[in-house]
């Protein structure tokens, strides 16, 4: 099962093992980490669950779709290594993964 490590807004770290299918934000909203907020759910509409893809883990996923890229271009804090959580989804071939979750003030 890959193991995804959020680096979370008040310097703590924490490993979460999320099952292949699920995505980096499931992993956070089922074990209740702080600064992922995901009010939409995961529907890609309301990029609460943006996070930074640590440069080692960014080849576990594929390049964000328009959608995603829209909803990320109007956040305060984008770089070019942020994306949404929802849109993270783990595969077979993921070990760990990790991602750092901006402070609301990011």
């Amino acid at each position: 099962m890959p193991t995804v490590v959020y680096q979370l807004p008040d310097g703590s770290t924490s490993s979460v093992d999320v099952p292949v299918g699920q995505s980096v934000m499931d992993g956070s909203v089922r074990n209740n980490l702080p600064g992922i907020v995901a009010e939409c759910g995961g529907s890609c509409s309301c990029a609460t669950c943006h996070v930074y893809v640590n440069d080692d883990s960014s080849a576990a996923f594929g390049e964000p779709t328009l959608e995603e890229q829209d909803l990320l271009e109007f956040l305060d804090g984008v770089q070019p290594c942020s994306r949404l959580a929802c849109q993270l989804v783990l595969t077979p071939d993921v070990d760990t993964v990790t991602v750092t979750v901006p402070s609301a003030d990011a």
